[in-house]
């Protein structure tokens, strides 16, 4: 009997949520995609595994058994690659991170460039996410690391199973109509009085500028709830209100659309979450490394202090 780890993973995380669609997508494969691998598992055991129960999977005594087993394999296979990555003398292996629309293009094409360049056996796949929900992926073992961000009006909730490296910290700028403001700073409550583009309250963006406007004074009046940064600066430039963007999503301004300053900033600092566990890989730290550097290019450099744990 073989067993594949991929669907041991799949296995994995069928038993920790309960549903075949929940286990898809924390892996981001389709609910089908997981259901044949599991289909597969039972053939290749050679004994069932799982039971229907409305919309929830059970696992049969035979698969829990094979599901404890399944964490030790996993575990011991983790353990391994670290051992074999503190043995090489030259770093080869494939990581995958979580990222968001800004650090994906302001940040990783020159980290990565220069990774391949010095480290060229460090592979470094992505996944884009929400930002909220990146930190929950890396915990999980969905990704090896994750960009994560903290708010100087709303910190991210800390979890004793990361740690977290600091890679760059920047200014929220407000983004307006052309035109729309006559001078070349803006304290926010002078923006109280126009429209707002802002992600939902549930995004960590979304709660952080509620949060800055709240302290300023004011409830900002949103025509327009959206979560794409990219969307929601397209409709600025189309006249149809105000959002903040950050340093790193600069990029991303279409014509139309004029970036003010404001008068007293709110800052966000942008960082890699990873498990405590894997610490010491290799990989990993060349990896905070590159991105420390393109930060630091970009003069958004965060200071290099010991990591915390979140």
């Amino acid at each position: 009997m073989e067993l594949s780890l991929q669907r041991l993973r799949m296995l994995r995380e069928l038993h920790r949520r309960g549903t075949v669609t929940a286990a898809a997508s924390a892996m981001h494969y389709t609910a089908s995609a997981v259901s044949q691998q599991l289909a597969q598992l039972e053939r290749d055991v050679g004994a069932k595994l799982f039971e229907r129960l409305g919309r929830r999977v059970q696992l049969t005594d035979l698969g829990m058994v094979l599901a404890e087993h399944a964490e030790e394999i996993l575990s011991s296979v983790e353990r391994a690659t670290l051992a074999l990555e503190e043995a090489q003398q030259s770093v080869s292996v494939r990581l995958t991170a979580g990222v968001w629309a800004s650090v994906a293009s302001g940040l990783l094409p020159s980290a990565l460039t220069a990774l391949a360049a010095e480290h060229p056996g460090i592979q470094v796949r992505t996944r884009e996410l929400a930002p909220e929900d990146t930190a929950g992926a890396v915990r999980e073992g969905a990704l090896d690391f994750s960009f994560v961000i903290d708010y100087s009006s709303y910190t991210m909730p800390w979890d004793s199973a990361l740690s977290r490296a600091e890679i760059a910290v920047e200014r929220l700028h407000a983004a307006v109509p052309t035109g729309a403001l006559p001078s070349a700073t803006v304290a926010l409550p002078e923006l109280a009085e126009h429209p707002w583009i802002l992600a939902g309250p549930r995004s960590h963006f979304g709660r952080a500028v509620r949060i800055a406007c709240q302290r300023s004074g004011f409830e900002p009046t949103i025509n327009h709830e959206v979560g794409e940064q990219t969307t929601a600066l397209a409709m600025v430039a189309a006249g149809l209100g105000v959002t903040l963007v950050s340093d790193l999503g600069l990029s991303l301004c279409p014509p139309g659309v004029d970036v003010v300053a404001l008068t007293e900033p709110v800052m966000r600092t942008v960082s890699i979450a990873y498990r405590t566990k894997d610490a010491r890989r290799t990989s990993l730290q060349l990896v905070i490394e590159a991105v420390r550097a393109a930060a630091a290019a970009k003069g958004l450099g965060a200071q290099t202090s010991t990591p915390t744990v979140m």
